[in-house]
């Protein structure tokens, strides 16, 4: 079973709808013990991180989180998601992040913000997340993201205004700063991608 951390943020239905296309067993919920024991847990967000962090600590997600790092279980966070796995945030004010991945969020520097639309990526060779759509675009809406590649993980780039993260894999962790759930073919290969290493 895949457990949808529901803890206010996210486009929900959107995103069980495309992980229900890999894996028939996907469950929308906030339950501390579901969540616990799902093969893997999706931490969606969109909008600003401080709100997303207060949102989690509403619902006992940021237990539920540590609870899953300290057992090594699966996580997968999208676009706000994914940043909230991070050390910090500057948004509006520094504001602490999880800390499950080293580095901090900052705003882009791009012309016009926020960045929304396809944009290509840039994979690291051994990348399992991109396997087969290695080529494809991915659709993006956000103005801030984790800049620094991450040690002893595989790191996919992408650029808009200046290079940023696009995708983490380490160890039981994946991010996306895109969201796959709106990405057509694309996202629904990546996600099938993902659900194979389960």
């Amino acid at each position: 079973m895949i457990a949808i951390l529901d803890y206010g943020s996210g486009n929900l239905r959107s995103a069980q709808r495309a992980f229900e296309v890999a894996s028939a067993n996907v469950v929308v919920t906030r339950d501390a013990k579901t969540c616990s024991e799902a093969s893997a847990l999706i931490v969606p967000g969109v909008g600003a991180f401080a709100a997303c962090m207060e949102q989690l600590a509403q619902v006992r997600g940021v237990e539920i989180i540590a609870d899953r790092v300290a057992k090594a279980r699966p996580i997968f966070g999208i676009c706000v998601g994914m940043q909230i796995l991070f050390q910090s945030s500057s948004e509006k004010k520094e504001t602490q992040g999880l800390g499950v991945l080293p580095g901090k969020v900052s705003e882009l520097k791009a012309p016009v913000l926020p960045h929304m639309g396809w944009n290509s990526v840039a994979p690291a060779h051994n990348s399992k997340l991109f396997k087969g759509v290695e080529d494809q675009p991915f659709y993006f809406v956000h103005s801030y993201a984790a800049k620094n590649s991450i040690p002893d993980a595989t790191n996919t780039i992408t650029n808009y205004g200046e290079d940023f993260l696009a995708a983490v894999e380490k160890d039981f962790v994946v991010a996306t700063q895109f969201h796959p759930e709106k990405s057509g073919a694309a996202g629904a290969k990546l996600i099938a991608n993902w659900v194979k290493t389960l």
